[in-house]
């Protein structure tokens, strides 16, 4: 990436801002040009994410587009350089950016069949979208965060005005956890700008200042504990799979497809690459949690019969395999982790697409309830397969690719955990060909005659990530040539 990369940097979270503004001056009743406008900004978004991830040179500069706007230089109380609009991507950055430039698509279209205040959601889906990409580029440490809770705030009104069963409940329940998560999160920072004395948050900058070993020690855990609540930690998980139930297609696409991405891109860019001293100290601790969070899960998920509950659960326990990567501290550990966070925001978003496309129809989704569907909906059932085969780690698909890696990091350094991590796997593999024989095969039942085959929209969105988990497991090198180096270079305590 060359400098001039920078505006495509800011071109990816300015443009769904931009279109939530467009959006406020397009009349409810336009049904047709909203829908125009918001299929035009989702290809953009992705056009431009995925140029992103293309131009990023991994044997280049370790931050590339790098490109600095000052704009509170005169104000005096924050240093010299103040707060600046700095935009920047390293290979961990640039596959998420890909990762919510592919996952907005299918949300987009799948939104489209929403009847009530279709533009207000599409206004705070953009919002949201734009804090999102605003995180994953930006090199200054408050608009980092103030982006980070843009991100995040939008989701109450989402769920609560567009959610179904539980709706409130699960909207509050979110937001107070998350808003406590914050709190740490906002604690760390300002301790970070004080003990490096720069009087600047330029985290380009702040990577340069050795900071005490015993600081790191003492404000890493608020990172890890503050982000990781977002990335559903145990035991702060618990918001999540009521979350996920509560909440409309999209947003649950969008929530369990990047959202619980970005708290552990917190963990690894405020947590692990600014205070390495305090990660490898708390990495033991880390890797406890994640595999305790694997095996809770999906454990959990066995007991469910809501699908979109057992699926919620099955998120924890993945994430729970994110920290995993991310405790064993060795490269091989790290690049599964960051490819885990990749193959499971497109799983999971396939899978929250399928479901939500089922409920429009039956407003049902109890497993039991469902049986011999791969005859009334055999579209809709490939795809779920497809989900469920990635999920549970089949070779050729993208979490086969992820998991390996998590498994191979996590034998070289714990092989206990190693081992644990394994039979994580299998239980996955249990409740997801489970819930296959219950509700694909066998006898129809006849309740389910009337439903009909997913739209072609939804078909058209489910393709896009099915393509993706098939792209990501066949041919993993452009994503894993982008990791590595990334980490190899940035964080000092990742041994090969």
């Amino acid at each position: 990436m060359v400098e001039n990369d920078a505006y495509a940097l800011l071109a990816v979270f300015l443009i769904p801002l931009g279109t939530a503004v467009l959006l406020m001056l397009v009349p409810s009743r336009e049904r047709s040009l909203i829908i125009a406008v918001t299929a035009a900004s989702s290809l953009a978004m992705f056009a431009v994410s995925l140029y992103v991830f293309l131009a990023y040179d991994f044997n280049g500069d370790q931050f590339q587009g790098v490109k600095a706007w000052s704009y509170m230089n005169d104000i005096g109380l924050l240093g010299e350089e103040g707060i600046q609009l700095k935009v920047g991507v390293d290979g961990i950055a640039a596959a998420m950016v890909l990762l919510t430039g592919i996952v907005i698509v299918p949300g987009t279209w799948v939104s489209w069949k929403i009847q009530d205040r279709m533009k207000d959601f599409f206004i705070l889906l953009y919002i949201l979208t734009a804090g999102v990409f605003g995180t994953f580029v930006m090199l200054d440490m408050f608009l980092w965060f103030l982006l980070y809770e843009t991100a995040l705030l939008p989701m109450y009104l989402l769920i609560a005005v567009w959610g179904s069963t539980r709706k409130e409940y699960g909207a509050m329940k979110l937001m107070m956890m998350l808003l406590a998560g914050s709190i740490l999160i906002f604690t760390a920072i300002f301790a970070i700008y004080t003990e490096a004395g720069l009087g600047s948050f330029d985290l380009v900058d702040l990577y340069a200042v050795d900071f005490d070993e015993d600081f790191q020690k003492l404000y890493f855990p608020l990172v890890a504990v503050g982000c990781g609540i977002l990335a559903a930690m145990f035991p702060f998980h618990s918001w999540s799979p009521d979350g996920h139930a509560s909440a409309p297609t999209a947003v649950s696409m969008l929530h369990a497809g990047v959202l619980m991405k970005l708290g552990a891109f917190g963990i690894i860019r405020l947590g692990f690459q600014m205070m390495p001293e305090g990660g490898e100290f708390w990495a033991p601790a880390l890797i406890v949690l994640g595999i305790t969070a694997a095996l809770y899960g999906a454990v959990s998920a066995l007991r469910q019969d809501d699908m979109k509950l057992m699926t919620g659960f099955s998120s924890v326990s993945h994430m729970g395999y994110v920290m995993v990567g991310l405790g064993t501290m060795n490269v091989i550990g790290w690049t599964g982790a960051v490819l885990q966070m990749f193959a499971h925001g497109i799983m999971t978003a396939l899978f929250f697409l399928l479901i939500g496309a089922m409920y429009d129809q039956a407003h049902n989704r109890d497993i039991p309830n469902f049986s011999g569907m791969a005859k009334q909906m055999p579209i809709w059932t490939v795809f779920f397969v497809i989900a469920g085969l990635a999920s549970l780690g089949l070779p050729g698909m993208s979490g086969f690719v992820a998991e390996v890696h998590i498994f191979i990091g996590a034998f070289r350094a714990y092989p206990v955990v190693g081992g644990l991590a394994v039979l994580t796997a299998a239980i996955t593999a249990t409740y997801l060909l489970r819930m296959f024989s219950q509700a694909f095969f066998g006898e129809f039942n006849p309740r389910w005659s009337e439903l009909k085959e997913i739209t072609y929209a939804e078909r058209a969105g489910a393709t896009v990530l099915a393509g993706t988990i098939l792209f990501l497991g066949l041919w993993p090198s452009p994503w894993v040539d982008r990791i590595a180096t990334t980490i190899e270079t940035t964080i000092p305590g990742v041994t090969l």
